[in-house]
């Protein structure tokens, strides 16, 4: 089929996915699924094709992140039955104040923890963010979610670690040491910004909590459940007592950080160790820290209390595996379309500033096909076979591409879908904060990296 065409139908099929949440008001689940027809069969995969596409998407999303997904929510679960979350939630209201988390959960979490995927750090930080955002004095849960937002997706493409940095300082040749260095450089100052810029915006009346956060009956009903396992912990009837100190609580949460930063950092350095390998998993990691969790609830708390957490946390699970594996469906339909190398094809390395350009590229692939690191990653295969007759240093390409990969996170993520179940907000809701927030992140970074090509 004709390029132009294909462009055409998956500009169609976003916008009318869009359209039918925001304006017919269907789940997302049935507008998701009919913009995945309509592109499959309409870019000529056939009906077949389309199917296979659709199914192969869900799967894939699923084998990647399906049980990251469930131990990540089982974890947070047992966490909050323990009184763990509660306990560093009043920690840290104590030591920095409510109105100052946001600002040190962005940041925290991109420079410290980029070695961890975007959706495991996701489902570990999100009973965190949603404890915390109440005691916020206005649009609390929007302020949190774009905290989480940023952390989760700066240190990805900008922070090594991160998978996407990693790929993009390798693809141009740019040592870690400096893609580390610099990237924390533009990392820290843009979570900072971004924040601040964006509840200015929450103050000047953009949030709507009745029509941008979700009061579901499922939803409540999981926070009710949860909150009542955590009440019948943490009561005076006796439970208090029993409960382990909060370095123990946090136990968990600190041992699968440990073991998945650890084997980050053993493939970074090219050590080669099948245990080592093993444990630094997210899977395994994220079992281990289950296992551990549980194990406290059941001694500190109950049997009773802990299996009543597990029942929480993999009913909550359903809903978030669903929208997330058709968001995948989404995503393995454009990608049979072959859109990534139509726009890859588009661009040539001599058109704008290649700074720019490498913004510019990585952001048309990001709104289009939904991937941050592949957005990031071809951004800068397009421009590395021309680095050499430039003066511009790969790291700087390598920085802006990282940046135009942040660009509007939208329906055609599965990160978009897991984040509103996870942080209960309408499609509405969601666009208010991970697409714009994001967005805010990309243009703020590339002011940064501009700054930076001044003096490097």
């Amino acid at each position: 089929m004709n390029e132009s065409l294909i462009l055409l139908h998956t500009g169609v099929a976003i916008a009318g996915t869009i359209l039918l949440i925001l304006a017919l008001r269907l789940e997302p689940l049935i507008a998701l699924l009919c913009g995945s027809l309509y592109l499959g069969l309409a870019t000529g995969l056939g009906f077949g094709g389309t199917t296979e596409a659709i199914t192969g998407g869900f799967g894939g999303i699923m084998t990647d992140i399906g049980l990251l997904i469930t131990f990540g929510v089982l974890l947070g679960s047992l966490l909050s039955v323990t009184g763990a979350l509660r306990r560093l939630t009043e920690g840290m209201l104590r030591i920095f104040g409510a109105e100052r988390s946001p600002y040190v959960f962005g940041t925290a979490m991109s420079s410290i923890f980029p070695a961890i995927y975007t959706d495991v750090l996701l489902v570990l930080t999100a009973p965190l963010g949603r404890s915390i955002a109440p005691r916020i004095r206005r649009d609390g849960r929007a302020a949190m979610g774009a905290a989480l937002i940023l952390g989760s997706e700066l240190g990805l493409v900008l922070v090594v670690p991160g998978a996407g940095a990693l790929a993009v300082a390798g693809l141009l040749h740019v040592s870690l040491g400096r893609m580390l260095l610099f990237g924390l450089l533009v990392t820290v100052p843009t979570a900072l910004v971004t924040i601040y810029l964006y509840r200015l915006l929450l103050r000047g009346g953009l949030w709507n909590g009745d029509k941008d956060e979700l009061a579901d009956e499922d939803h409540d009903s999981d926070e009710e459940s949860a909150g009542a396992s955590e009440s019948a912990a943490t009561s005076p009837t006796g439970q208090e007592g029993h409960l382990p100190g909060l370095g123990v609580s946090l136990a968990p949460l600190c041992i699968t950080i440990l073991l998945i930063a650890g084997g980050g950092i053993a493939k970074v350095s090219g050590i080669t160790s099948g245990p080592l390998a093993f444990l630094g998993s997210p899977l395994v990691a994220l079992f281990i820290g289950v296992v551990t969790a549980y194990s406290l609830a059941w001694g500190g708390v109950s049997r009773q209390v802990a299996s009543s957490a597990v029942g929480s946390g993999l009913r909550e699970c359903g809903p978030i595996l669903i929208i997330t594996g058709i968001g995948g469906s989404l995503g393995g339909v454009i990608s049979a379309t072959g859109l990534e190398d139509i726009l890859a094809g588009y661009f040539t390395s001599n058109a704008l500033s290649p700074l720019l350009l490498a913004w510019f590229i990585a952001v048309v692939l990001h709104v289009a096909i939904g991937s941050t690191s592949v957005a990031a990653i071809t951004a800068g295969s397009v421009l590395a076979p021309a680095l050499g007759g430039t003066d511009i240093a790969p790291l700087l390409i390598a920085l802006a591409a990282g940046s135009g990969a942040l660009f509007a996170v939208h329906v055609n993520s599965n990160f978009f879908w897991m984040f509103q179940r996870l942080f209960g907000l309408t499609t509405r809701g969601t666009l208010k904060t991970c697409t714009l927030v994001t967005t805010l992140a990309s243009v703020v970074s590339l002011g940064f990296v501009l700054l930076l090509s001044a003096v490097i």
